[in-house]
């Protein structure tokens, strides 16, 4: 499903992939998840010390990056807040497609913050 619609109604400009403006962009689109936020970057941290690796970091950046480019495009975040509803549907059907839907928009978002 194309939401390219969507892409004209935005909460906030897409951030750049730094911590900082990450953070920043939480705090207007999803601030309760602040918190979330600085526990996963302590860990993603730890193990890249751990690992002597940079792909924890990297990793914590994009999670975040997609989470921010769902909530910051409110077409977007409806489709995805619609499809986890559906998840654990009584009808497999409906999960079924709940499931390929959500997969869907994780990767438009995904896709949007690596352009």
């Amino acid at each position: 499903m194309s939401t390219r619609a969507d892409h004209g109604h935005e909460l906030i400009p897409r951030p750049t992939l730094t911590p900082d403006a990450l953070r920043a962009a939480l705090a207007v689109v999803a601030p309760g998840r602040l918190e979330e936020m600085r526990a996963t970057k302590d860990d993603a941290f730890a193990k890249a010390v751990e690992w002597q690796s940079l792909s924890p970091v990297q990793s914590w950046v994009l999670m975040w990056a997609r989470d921010i480019e769902i909530a910051r495009r409110p077409g977007l975040s409806s489709r995805y807040a619609q499809a986890q509803s559906n998840l654990e549907h009584e009808d497999p059907v409906i999960a079924q497609d709940a499931l390929g839907e959500l997969s869907a928009v994780l990767d438009e978002a995904m896709k949007a913050v690596r352009t």
